[in-house]
């Protein structure tokens, strides 16, 4: 069995669901994938520590989001739980002294169903959840090298978050559709540069390498899940852009990598 590829998706607030280019690179994602048997999905609005696993079983939605017309808080995504699969993470994480933590109410967060949504609108597909309990990119890269065993077993590994996050910063008045600001524009060429030729080192190091790195990401979590997704995966020579532009100025690129 081929091991399935892993990704690291661009997800974005709520309303970046009304953009159909968006939304048919997803599906046209899902529709490129073997079918998966399960999805992990490590999401920038979930750090806690130690490790803890979420949605173990289909409870509701977590809407983290505040100010948005109705309609998003009317969203559903009852995919089942995938306790099996949460079993599996257990074993493969837990060790002295590194509990793994179970948060079984906490529903699937705006990270994890804003982009499965478009990418598999059945929600037939078990869905687990885990926690970022750092935000060091060494660590998360050991945390994405532990869960690549799933890979062989049809699971699909997810990071998701944004390639470049400064909230302060986005033209809202320009329209989605205005232009990259430069600091945006130097960090995403840059993390598809570095990516492009393996440079590891220099990703997880990016606060000191890239480009406008501070302001690109004020705070890092939404650039942190990548790195769960580059530890998860066996190829970075495969690497490829399956979304990119931009959105008010932030850059959605996302990644598909074997």
């Amino acid at each position: 069995m081929t091991s399935t590829p892993v990704l690291y998706l661009s997800h974005g607030a709520p309303p970046l669901a009304d953009d159909r280019r968006w939304t048919s690179e997803l599906a046209a994602v899902s529709a490129g994938l073997a079918r998966p048997t399960a999805i992990l999905i490590v999401s920038a609005h979930w750090e806690a520590a130690p490790l803890t696993l979420a949605a173990t079983s289909t409870v509701p939605l977590l809407y983290d989001f505040y100010g948005f017309p109705q309609r998003y808080y009317e969203v559903q995504y009852a995919a089942p739980g995938a306790p099996e699969l949460a079993d599996q993470v257990r074993k493969l994480l837990h060790s002295p002294g590194t509990p793994v933590y179970d948060d079984p109410n906490r529903g699937l967060d705006h990270g994890a169903y804003v982009p499965l949504k478009e990418m598999y609108p059945d929600a037939d597909i078990p869905v687990l959840q885990v926690s970022m309990p750092t935000l060091d990119p060494t660590e998360l890269f050991r945390l994405g090298q532990k869960l690549a065993p799933l890979r062989d077993q049809g699971v699909l590994i997810v990071g998701s978050g944004f390639t470049t996050h400064n909230l302060r910063e986005m033209n809202f008045a320009a329209g989605a559709d205005a232009p990259a600001p430069t600091w945006s524009a130097e960090f995403d060429a840059w993390t598809r540069e570095t990516l492009a030729t393996q440079n590891v080192d220099a990703l997880l190091d990016f606060l000191h390498k890239a480009p406008a790195a501070t302001l690109a990401h004020p705070r890092t979590e939404h650039f942190a899940p990548l790195f769960v997704t580059l530890g998860a995966a066996t190829h970075l020579a495969t690497a490829r852009t399956v979304v990119d532009g931009f959105w008010y100025g932030l850059s959605k690129r996302s990644w598909q990598i074997s």
